[in-house]
């Protein structure tokens, strides 16, 4: 975790009368993301701008009447990582995470912005950033795909389609796949055009017109509620009763799943962990291509115990 070995510390007194210059100075520390060794002694990794920060600091506490010293610490593998622990912001990422996890679809735009405010303050002070903090970003990152791009259901009725009629098209939709554009994609590759190719867009305003767009506003398969205040299907769900593969009892489970991670609804017993396995292939791919070709296997997977679940009844 620690590459790093070399930390500055600031180490102060203050008259015990001056309650105003140690209360500026626990915030600022704070703020500063410091690790407090004991009263008035703050450790911080040896940067730039952290040991700007401390002398600075330092400063006002002599203009306040106290003492302050600024000390650079070359520590050992064993006392870095020791004091890399004291850095450790995991807790503050889960409980933003589980915060954001709550966020309803109807309450993302007017959440985000606060949460992406109490997220930049974690992070500028995540001086060692691991997993936490890319899970808690690729989760901003949905909310914020949310708020500007989920797609809203369109009333109308499903039509029935032949998948000859679609081999080798080019299909597109918007780029940071998430749960029911991951599953559509896979959908259409395994068993609506196999020589299907994908776009993933910046802009769904620059989605080309020779091609089928999938989940989003306008897309020719997105979300659908039938009839006004109809319950909403999802696009995978869409997608499987437009070419008939809802009637596959295995398909249909795997859309209960999608449904419910996608917009809620009636609980599924596998969600929450499917959810955990495709977040974090989410966190790890480096491209939405390599993305669909690792939850492809997750659905394959699913796809194949659901259809022996149903042969073994």
């Amino acid at each position: 975790m620690l590459q790093l070995v070399e930390w500055i510390v600031l180490v102060t007194t203050l008259p015990t009368g001056n309650a105003a210059a140690r209360m500026r100075l626990w915030r600022a520390a704070k703020m500063l993301g410091t690790a407090t060794l004991r009263d008035g002694v703050y450790l911080l990794p040896a940067l730039e701008h952290t040991g700007a920060a401390l002398r600075a600091l330092a400063l006002d506490v002599r203009e306040a009447g106290g003492s302050a010293e600024v000390l650079h610490i070359a520590a050992d593998g064993a006392q870095s990582i020791a004091f890399g622990q004291l850095f450790d912001r995991s807790e503050e990422y889960a409980a933003l995470l589980a915060a954001m996890r709550k966020i309803k679809k109807k309450e993302a735009k007017q959440a985000l912005r606060k949460l992406a405010r109490d997220f930049e303050a974690i992070a500028a002070i995540d001086y060692f950033p691991g997993e936490s903090k890319t899970q808690v970003e690729a989760t901003l990152a949905d909310l914020t795909a949310l708020a500007a791009g989920e797609p809203r259901p369109a009333a109308g009725q499903i039509q029935r389609l032949a998948a000859a009629d679609f081999s080798g098209r080019t299909w597109a939709t918007r780029k940071h796949l998430w749960v029911d554009r991951m599953a559509s994609a896979w959908l259409i590759r395994r068993f609506i055009d196999k020589r299907a190719k994908f776009l993933w867009l910046d802009d769904i305003k620059r989605c080309p017109r020779d091609v089928l767009g999938f989940d989003f506003d306008g897309a020719t398969f997105t979300h659908v509620a039938a009839v006004t205040n109809a319950p909403e299907r999802v696009t995978f769900e869409v997608l499987a009763a437009s070419f008939g593969l809802d009637e596959n009892p295995a398909i249909a489970r795997i859309g209960t799943i999608v449904h419910n991670l996608d917009v809620g609804g009636v609980p599924v017993a596998e969600a929450a962990g499917i959810e955990a396995l495709l977040a974090g292939l989410r966190a790890s791919a480096t491209s939405d291509d390599k993305l669909l070709t690792e939850a492809g296997r997750v659905f394959d997977g699913l796809y194949k115990n659901f259809s022996k679940e149903n042969s073994d009844d």
